[in-house]
């Protein structure tokens, strides 16, 4: 079958806003995973709840996926925590909570 036969192709003129996510999907079952951030070396972070892993896809499209079954963490929050602690975040993490409360926390920044 050709690539444009694919039935997971897409149509023409049709763009990934977020290249990195296209990778996540490669590497996780969920068709969307959920963003969580970008650590402070530019890896984005994105959360696969079916599988209960991260995969972290580096500005040099490097990726892994991070089973935490597999690590010392037992959740998605531990995992946001150590990432602070070892890279920082520059974005995010968006776990958790709302838009408004993303705006709220904007607000009084």
């Amino acid at each position: 079958m050709s690539k444009s036969a694919s039935p997971t192709s897409k149509s023409v003129g049709t763009t990934d806003a977020h290249p990195e996510e296209r990778t996540a999907r490669e590497l996780l079952t969920q068709g969307r995973p959920l963003f969580l951030g970008v650590d402070g070396e530019g890896a984005a972070h994105y959360w696969d709840s079916y599988e209960f892993a991260v995969a972290v896809v580096a500005t040099d499209d490097n990726a892994e996926k991070v089973e935490l079954s597999e690590t010392p963490f037992e959740t998605l929050a531990q995992w946001c925590e150590y990432t602070k602690d070892e890279r920082g975040w520059s974005v995010g993490p968006h776990v958790g909570g709302s838009l408004v409360d993303d705006l709220v926390r904007g607000v009084e920044a």
